[in-house]
């Protein structure tokens, strides 16, 4: 069992860097990145901070913060004040923002479809649930099993002044 998990993980990095291709190619198409795209992604429901923007997309808050300073450099967001924390102002995408990410979501779909060319919506859903259970349980595992880890305040409980930001 524990080799064909070790051929899955390959082929999920193997994949993960196909799509990351992908997604870098259709980004491009719009004058962006992935890694801008996803920040446009993350914070088009709702401004976030950049600190809370940067544990979603699971990535370092300093990249996050380069990645943010640029988009409101070019127009496409903007900070605005953040009356739960007066010092970390929240990341929102300006009208020109939304336009570009409409445009590659758009790109996206299509592209989605033509990937998805002969693929049955139930092996998808099959391949989605499995990846969930094996994220979930990778994560448990590494909160086990790292007691460093097990130790810092998990999503929801007391945390430090820039981890609530």
């Amino acid at each position: 069992m524990a080799e064909h998990l070790a051929l899955l993980v390959a082929d999920v990095f193997e994949a993960a860097g196909a799509l990351r291709r992908a997604g870098e190619a259709l980004a491009a198409e719009e004058g962006q990145t992935q890694a801008r795209w996803q920040l446009m992604s993350v914070v088009s429901e709702a401004p976030l901070s950049v600190a809370r923007a940067a544990r979603r997309l699971g990535v370092a808050r300093q990249g996050v913060q380069r990645i943010a300073n640029e988009l409101v450099r070019d127009g496409l967001a903007e900070f605005r004040g953040n009356p739960d924390h007066r010092t970390s102002p929240l990341l929102a995408l300006t009208a020109a923002g939304q336009r570009a990410l409409r445009a590659i979501t758009a790109r996206a779909a299509s592209a989605n479809q033509a990937m998805s060319e002969g693929i049955s919506e139930y092996d998808l859903a099959a391949v989605r649930a499995l990846l969930q259970r094996l994220t979930r349980q990778t994560d448990d595992w590494t909160e086990a099993a790292s007691p460093a880890r097990s130790a810092r305040p998990h999503a929801g409980t007391a945390s430090t002044r820039e981890e609530d930001a």
